[in-house]
């Protein structure tokens, strides 16, 4: 039989004296919209930077607008003048250039910028980060699209350019592992050629690495330029899985909010209804933040070319992907511009719920910076320039939100994630193709 969420038996509440964080920890998230938006009714009019008449698409975060800073003129270079959906949704996190391969070698052109905060942040939760989506991945190659594999555009998340993060689309699941034992969910979360490793670690203090040094010097002298390379990332996905042991096995001070979160486990399986689905995952987000589970997530709210039938909603009819190609014909944009608001609500719903849980004299949304938009401004001509960002949340008092903050034209999006590194306490040089941090944000 299964049983609900109890509180006092829920791996996110321990209370024993000087285990907890002295104050709210920043938590960060990415939700990611597909098939673009019509910029006109993304984008204010003008050029005030507060005051600004909210535009259709944003009208559901109306009453939120002191919440959230409007960033313009943002793009990823490496995504111009290739395929329309599927290259532009790994770049959309890690600003590299999605090689065209046959689907067996994936070149997703760089590790996310949600990945790089799991490696280097992730080790203080039980969970590194969290993965979550809608769509079940997508197999095969586009040849109609350029030629890309359909799984770039399945996968948000990349530990490195060859290694997507799964994503959890199954609600139980996603509530589940929140609150799985957390050396069970190392060992159980290792590739089985690495399981037999991690626990011979828990025996043995020291690296395997080390115990095969000479070993696997010798063999990469001898390899190919390749093999090489394929070597120093298997040796550093062992690396990889030796630090999370070791983080898992040593007690992490942890952030505990009082009372309640209002949400049980789920039923098992896929919701009945895509908006259902979409708003427990929603749910499930929020939840990881407040038991302190994990403090980086990301959420596909499709995939990079979602056929998600909107029939659903008043006034719509077809999917998602087919309405956004709407050739500029009243009725089909009017189509486009509801599938678009539906999924700015679910947005407000999270900063609701985030700005209504309490964390001592602030909010779980003063304590989030949590990134929303997509790869193209314009869904109709698969525009990748100025594309629709929006970040909400204070960032532990790091960003001024309120505001719409209009940089240079063609201001690389790697330039946001270089500023939230830096307030995450991470300090880079570069990332991706970023020539610098963001200023005007706080």
């Amino acid at each position: 039989m299964s049983l609900p969420w109890l509180e006092s038996i829920a791996a996110g509440a321990p209370a024993k004296a000087g285990e907890t964080l002295a104050e709210p920890p920043l938590r960060m998230a990415f939700l990611f919209m597909p098939n673009g938006v019509r910029p006109d009714y993304w984008t204010p009019a003008g050029d005030a930077e507060t005051g600004f008449d909210i535009p259709p698409h944003l009208k559901p975060l109306e009453s939120l607008r002191g919440e959230f800073l409007l960033l313009e003129n943002l793009w990823n270079q490496n995504s111009v003048g290739r395929n329309g959906h599927w290259p532009k949704v790994p770049a959309w996190l890690s600003g590299g250039y999605v090689e065209r391969t046959t689907g067996g070698d994936l070149d997703s052109g760089g590790t996310t910028v949600d990945q790089l905060l799991a490696q280097r942040l992730g080790g203080a939760t039980p969970l590194p980060s969290l993965e979550l989506g809608i769509d079940t991945p997508r197999t095969g190659i586009d040849t109609a699209g350029g030629g890309f594999p359909r799984a770039l555009g399945s996968f948000l998340s990349w530990a490195d350019r060859h290694t997507p993060v799964p994503k959890e689309i199954i609600p139980q699941l996603a509530f589940d592992r929140l609150f799985r034992n957390r050396k069970a969910r190392v060992i159980s979360g290792a590739d089985p050629k690495h399981r037999s490793l991690v626990e011979s670690l828990q025996r043995d203090e020291t690296s395997v690495l080390d115990l095969v040094r000479d070993q696997a010097s010798d063999l990469r002298r001898r390899g190919s330029r390749d093999d090489q390379a394929r070597l120093d990332e298997y040796f550093e996905s062992v690396r990889s899985v030796e630090r999370r042991l070791e983080q898992a096995l040593q007690p992490q001070k942890r952030w505990i909010n009082e009372g309640r979160f209002p949400l049980d486990r789920p039923v098992a399986g896929t919701p009945a209804t895509h908006a259902e689905h979409v708003r427990l995952m929603m749910d499930i987000l929020v939840l990881s933040f407040w038991t302190d589970s994990t403090r980086i997530a990301t959420f596909m709210m499709g995939d990079a070319q979602s056929s998600q039938d909107y029939s659903f909603l008043p006034g719509v009819k077809g999917n998602f992907h087919g309405i956004s190609h709407h050739r500029e014909i009243p009725a089909q944009r009017e189509m486009y511009e509801k599938i678009i608001n539906w999924h700015t609500e679910q947005v407000a719903y999270v900063l609701n719920r985030m700005r209504s849980l309490k964390e001592g004299s602030t909010t779980l949304l003063d304590n989030c910076m949590l990134q929303f938009g997509g790869t193209l401004k314009d869904g109709n001509r698969h525009d990748p320039e100025n594309l629709p960002i929006l970040v909400a949340g204070r960032g532990k008092g790091t960003l001024r939100p309120g505001r719409r903050v209009r940089f240079a034209e063609k201001t690389p999006l790697c330039n946001l994630y270089l500023s939230m590194l830096e307030r995450a306490g991470i300090q880079e040089k570069s990332f991706g193709d970023s020539t610098g941090t963001l200023a005007g944000l706080g």
